[in-house]
This record gives structure tokens, sequence and C-alpha cells, in this order.
């Protein structure tokens, strides 16, 4: 079971994001339609309006983790619970291709 990628501006066009290499990333279609123009998000667990996840200048390993199972993306930081919320990371499709990946052996880092 494959994924296809589409190329997102991490700053978005509509915020003076450039098409540069320093501002682009692979993204999940489903994703990106959810990120659209934000750039910022709320912390669930505070409330408080946070950047979203940089992939460009943050580490992964230091806003995200998996859960036990391995199904499931959990946010570590404001930042990180705010990307994961925002963005559905852990929508059923997902969950379900999570699974698969993880009967498969595929390796998830």
């Amino acid at each position: 079971m494959g994924v296809a990628f589409e190329v997102d501006h991490i700053i978005p066009r509509s915020a003076a994001g450039r098409t540069r290499l320093d501002n682009l990333c692979l993204s999940c279609p489903t994703c990106n339609r959810y990120k659209a123009s934000r750039r910022s998000a709320r912390d669930p667990a505070s409330g408080r309006l946070v950047q979203l996840f940089r992939p460009n200048l943050d580490q992964w390993a230091e806003h995200f983790e998996w859960s036990a199972d391995g199904t499931q993306i959990v946010g570590r930081t404001p930042s990180g619970r705010a990307t994961v919320e925002a963005l559905h990371f852990n929508r059923p499709a997902m969950s379900a291709l999570r699974q698969y990946w993880r009967a498969t052996d595929v390796r998830l880092e």
C-alpha cells in the first residue's frame, strides 16, 4: 500500500512564503489540505496559539513520538500537539495504514 505525497510550502505563499527548497517539504495531500494557509494552531492542552511544526527547522523526535502500538502520533510539545490536531495526523485512514505497515514490518523511523 503506497502513499502519495505532494510539495507543501512550509510558510504558505499567501503569507509571503517563497517557492525555494528551504521552504518546501513533502506532505500527504490530506494533511496539506488541513494545514492550508495556517502557520499556527491551538495547543489542545493549554488552548494557547502556537506555531505549527516546521519540518525545515524543527526535529521530529523533539515534538512527536509514536504510541505504544505504533498507530498514533503523539504530540510531545505545544507545537507537536497543535500540529497533530490541526493536520488530523491520527485520522482513521492513517491509523489503519500505520497498522498495515506494522503488520508488514515496514519501518516507521
